[in-house]
Order: C-alpha cells, then sequence, then structure tokens
C-alpha cells in the first residue's frame, strides 16, 4: 500500500475573492488524487508566501507545498516585484529543503478578469506537487504509488 501524500498550502489573502476559488479548487484536487491536505497557513500577501513556505517545511509534516496567490496588475510595476520575489524565493526553498514547493501564483501582468479565469493554477500546481512526489520517492527507491 502506498504511503499518502501530504500536502501544505499557503495562501494569500490579497485579492481573497480569487484565492478562496483557488484554495477550493486545490483542496477538491489534492481529495481527487488522493492526497491529503494537513496544514493550510494563510499569509497577507504573496511577497508573504515564502516565510510561511519555510516555517511549514521546517516543521517537517508534509510532503509538499503548493503557494496559492493571485498578483493583479496595478498601475506601477509593483505586481512584477511581487511576484518575480516570490516565485524566486520559492524554488530557493524546494531547492533548500529538497521538497517540492509548487507555484500556483497566477500573474503578474493581469487584471481581475484574468485572474478569475487563471484559478485553475493551483489545481496545476496541486497536480505537480503530488506527482513530483511520487517521482522522487521511486527515485530516492521508495515504494511506487
Amino acid at each position: 500500500m502506498s504511503q499518502k501524500i501530504k500536502l501544505g498550502f499557503v495562501v494569500s489573502e490579497f485579492n481573497r475573492d480569487i484565492t478562496y476559488m483557488m484554495e477550493i479548487l486545490a483542496k477538491e484536487h489534492a481529495e481527487f488524487l488522493g492526497a491529503e491536505v494537513t496544514e493550510i497557513l494563510r499569509v497577507p500577501g504573496t511577497f508573504d508566501i515564502p516565510i510561511a513556505i519555510k516555517k511549514m517545511l521546517e516543521k517537517g509534516n508534509v510532503d509538499a507545498v503548493v503557494a496559492i496567490g493571485c498578483v493583479i496588475e496595478g498601475e506601477t510595476e509593483h505586481d512584477e516585484i511581487v511576484a518575480q520575489h516570490a516565485s524566486r524565493k520559492i524554488v530557493d526553498l524546494s531547492i533548500e529543503y529538497g521538497k517540492p514547493v509548487t507555484l500556483g501564483i497566477s500573474g503578474p501582468g493581469m487584471g481581475r478578469i484574468a485572474a478569475a479565469e487563471r484559478v485553475d493554477y493551483a489545481k496545476r500546481a496541486v497536480e505537480a506537487a503530488v506527482k513530483l512526489v511520487k517521482r522522487l520517492r521511486e527515485y530516492e527507491g521508495g515504494k511506487k504509488d
């Protein structure tokens, strides 16, 4: 019998109308794939996601973390700065801890309508997390799922 994959979610509360839909879709897809969402940590914004991921990985209770956020374009280039720096730190944490941390963050450079059309980014991030955990387990000689 295969070991159930435990996922942690770090979810941005900024643009909560969008990230709420993303979170629900991600939970449903995790359940569909047979994974268990064991921890959810909500943070003020996408820029705050990396520190929460770090704390979650330090606890060591999850096999992978899914970052969920939505960065909507404003009148300045702030959205680009937020998305670029958050995504870079997220990748760094995945490598540092040797665990998948997947990017379910939509944006930058999109408006609210485009953001609503991209809620499936969270579903894709769950899919990537589950697949990567399985493949890494196989590679490391663990049980095949």
